[in-house]
């Protein structure tokens, strides 16, 4: 209903317009496509990486025991089967025992020797340190991970960004900065949170925050379109350290 007023005061109350057919069949369609398009961009990705792999690792199965071949002898049938999601379980076995093997002395001794043979090698060197480097990073199970989220002011005092505390400052790092708490923060950038900058910020001028790493996160890939559930806060973003 809308309301509008008269010259005498008194309102005058006039009937909502009713939305059009095409208007409501718009409304329908975004708020299911809303529901339908993560389930199904989801269930294509699986689709397609599963496919992806199957298609890396079942050329390396002998004929007789691939997957097609051995469910056709056991029915007796003729009809190809498309089979998808063996290849990924042969991965998953392939690269447990990888990882069983590299934990021993046999492992580590092989490694260690195909590494040095790749040091020799001036470009293929460069590009396996790297690769190395990035899968320590993503899948190692020692990695030290963010602490909090926090806000600091950046880039001038007055506008707030949303960092994550890593670790307090140490060694040569702290000894040259004045004061003695330093934290350690890194400021994403959106939408792309893996790319930002590393900040030593004094621990008077960091906010940290009651939302999770991962809320936090997602609130910067959204570009602030998707924030968390409210709690209530522990400190407001004040500014501090500064008269």
């Amino acid at each position: 209903m809308k309301r509008r007023d008269r010259q005498d005061g008194n309102p005058i109350i006039q009937p909502a317009k009713k939305r059009g057919l095409v208007a409501r069949f718009r409304a329908n369609f975004l708020t299911g496509l809303v529901v339908v398009a993560p389930i199904g961009l989801t269930l294509w990705l699986i689709w397609t990486v599963t496919g992806w792999i199957d298609g890396w690792v079942l050329p390396w199965v002998p004929a007789k025991y691939q997957p097609d071949a051995l469910l056709r002898t056991f029915f007796d049938i003729e009809t190809r089967i498309n089979l998808r999601g063996v290849g990924v379980v042969v991965f998953l076995v392939f690269t447990v025992i990888v990882g069983w093997a590299a934990k021993g002395i046999m492992g580590r001794s092989l490694i260690g020797w195909g590494e040095s043979l790749v040091d020799r090698m001036p470009v293929v060197r460069s590009v396996y340190s790297g690769v190395k480097q990035v899968a320590e990073t993503v899948f190692s199970q020692t990695e030290a991970k963010f602490d909090k989220a926090c806000l600091i002011e950046y880039p001038r005092p007055g506008i707030w960004a949303i960092g994550f505390v890593s670790t307090k400052a140490k060694g040569e790092i702290l000894k040259r900065l004045p004061g003695s708490e330093i934290l350690t923060v890194f400021l994403p950038t959106t939408p792309n949170p893996t790319s930002g900058f590393l900040l030593y910020v004094p621990q008077s001028d960091v906010t940290l925050l009651d939302m999770s790493v991962e809320d936090a996160a997602k609130l910067v890939i959204s570009a602030g379109l998707v924030y968390p559930a409210p709690k209530p806060a522990t400190q407001a973003p004040t500014r501090t350290g500064r008269g």
